[in-house]
């Protein structure tokens, strides 16, 4: 290893250290893939994806170009390192990259048309944020119109810094909004477990973190040391979760759904929700 100086450039990731903080995103990385695929010169789009044309197989829609589709979804796929203000919607149209149709062309352009907008929208990691894990989960209950699974979103954040976030179509299909939040909870719970070890390294000790979640029953089924008839449905492997909360390794905190930002890496919104909760997770321009 060589030391270069300060950090300005990595892997695609521009950062800019401040006086008051951290600025990380990847506006030079979106030129390039503007440039490549012709959208320097296109009219904007203020949302990723629209609210009311969920993504459908389309069989008697028109092919397109196979190999030009996996391409513009690899490179915005590479671009969620920064940006996860599109995660859900490019995660979206990547379920549709075996026989691509033109209106699933549609929605990736109208992706490219978001970014024409929001070029150099970022990562703020202020310095005088406190220093505590927590975490938020939601689902989208039944959210995949294909096959009828739910979608799992989770977002980690130290202080007011946010450091990771996933979204996933769940493995199984969900009989209840409760089981769907319930499988969500445990992928969050397992990444908040993955950090607290990670952060051991650097001599931080994140016990009880607190996970909040925007569903009550999810939460009496964590707390509730018996099984019973309403969780036998529920695979065993998700149940580790419970013993994470008896162990005081997390606890589960009970939130209202419109401060729920895991909102955003489960459904489509409106611009003024959507606008709401990339400010709430500390994305901002320059």
């Amino acid at each position: 290893m060589s030391s270069m100086g300060e950090l300005t450039f990595f892997l695609g990731l521009q950062v800019a250290q401040k006086d008051d903080g951290i600025f990380i995103s990847q506006d030079k990385y979106v030129d390039e893939i503007l440039k490549k695929f012709g959208f320097s010169t296109v009219k904007i789009a203020s949302t990723p994806i629209e609210t009311s044309k969920p993504l459908l197989k389309d069989e008697e829609d028109e092919n397109v170009d196979v190999h030009l589709y996996r391409l513009m979804i690899g490179s915005l796929m590479y671009l969620t390192a920064s940006r996860p203000d599109m995660m859900f919607a490019v995660c979206a149209c990547a379920r549709f990259q075996v026989i691509p149709k033109v209106s699933h062309l549609h929605v990736v352009k109208r992706i490219f048309r978001y970014l024409k907008g929001q070029p150099k929208l970022g990562l703020w990691y202020p310095k005088d944020s406190p220093f505590d894990l927590e975490a938020y989960t939601d689902s989208d209950y039944a959210g995949a119109s294909l096959d009828r699974k739910s979608t799992t979103g989770g977002c980690q954040f130290l202080g007011s810094r946010l450091i990771s976030w996933q979204c996933k179509k769940q493995t199984i299909v969900a009989n209840s909004t409760t089981e769907a939040e319930y499988v969500a909870a445990s992928s969050c719970c397992g990444q908040v477990l993955w950090i607290q070890n990670q952060m051991l390294d650097y001599g931080y000790n994140f016990m009880n973190t607190k996970i909040y979640i925007d569903n009550e029953s999810t939460i009496c089924i964590v707390k509730n040391p018996v099984f019973h008839s309403k969780t036998k449905h529920i695979e065993i492997r998700h149940h580790f979760i419970r013993d994470s909360n008896e162990k005081k390794l997390i606890q589960m905190i009970k939130i209202h759904t419109d401060y729920n930002v895991a909102d955003l890496l489960t459904k489509a919104f409106d611009v003024g929700r959507f606008q709401y909760l990339i400010a709430c997770i500390g994305m901002l321009n320059p």
